[in-house]
């Protein structure tokens, strides 16, 4: 008889168990190095994977799993996140939607949560491509009349069977993003009436303002907040003292911007003396 038991694999704070079975697999009979360079071959494609996804593309339990994990991990090569591993990235450029999906998820459900407060019935928004701004969509589904101008496929892909009105932003796809890239010969943004825009960035500091890594995309953002009555920036604590690559607007263009309560006090302090809201969403 098969026994199966609860296990749990990834260390204390993932809290993540997952399901295994006594049965002989497959992936057992390779060379551990020979699994190990499969797995980060499957990261190199997908960039995160779930631990149910490599224990059926590998064929091995989740115990053998596991020591692999926990090799790659200690040589470097791998980052244990809630859910699953991805592939270490350089300090340096943009992560992936995918990682950005799962990464400081449970801040972006606060951030998303508030935004949505600021969201009446019969406004017109702006959500832009973002896994923080993707998660206020969950949040507004049952606002009335409310109109959605969109860049991001998944914001589309989660408002599709509500009640809301959606525009999306005409141009070119960008693949790893799920974003659309508006030029203004291909999109007049000036027809579009924007009561509350809500923007994401890579990066926050009081010199500089926001900032982002795509100049394409900086550029949508750039007109979006030309256009918007208000203008919101939701982003997780990470983003501050960060200058990255590209300015999007100082913070004097910003009506208020949205982070969890991993925002420094210092930095809470310094806020109070601009026009630019801090506003912290604790619950």
């Amino acid at each position: 008889m098969i026994e199966c038991a609860e296990i749990c694999t990834l260390e204390d704070e993932d809290k993540l168990c997952y399901s295994r079975t006594d049965v002989k697999k497959m992936g057992e009979g390779m060379l551990p190095l020979e699994r190990q360079k499969k797995i980060l071959d499957l990261l190199g494609v997908k960039k995160v994977l779930k631990i149910p996804e490599l224990t059926d593309e590998l064929d091995v339990s989740v115990d053998t799993l596991r020591r692999d994990l926990n090799l790659l991990t200690s040589q470097g090569k791998i980052e244990k996140i809630y859910g699953g591993v991805k592939l270490v990235q350089s300090k340096f450029g943009e992560s992936s939607m995918d990682e950005r999906m799962v990464k400081h998820l449970e801040e972006k459900e606060k951030i998303a949560r508030k935004c949505s407060e600021f969201i009446n019935d019969g406004d017109c928004i702006y959500l832009d491509s973002g896994s923080t701004t993707y998660q206020i969509a969950k949040y507004i589904k049952q606002k009335k009349k409310l109109t959605v101008v969109t860049n991001s496929i998944p914001v589309v892909n989660e408002l599709m069977n509500s009640e809301v009105e959606m525009v999306m932003i005409g141009g070119k796809i960008r693949r790893d993003e799920r974003s659309v890239i508006a030029y203004e010969y291909l999109f007049n943004f000036h027809e579009l009436n924007i009561r509350k825009a809500f923007i994401c960035c890579s990066g926050i500091t009081i010199e500089k303002g926001i900032s982002d890594y795509n100049l394409e995309e900086a550029i949508t953002r750039k007109k979006i907040i030309e256009l918007a009555s208000e203008v919101y920036v939701a982003a997780d604590s990470t983003k501050f003292g960060k200058d990255v690559t590209i300015v999007i607007a100082p913070l004097d263009r910003i009506d208020a911007i949205v982070t969890d309560p991993g925002a420094e006090a210092g930095l809470i302090q310094k806020f109070k003396k601009l026009r630019t809201s801090l506003v912290i969403a604790d619950s």
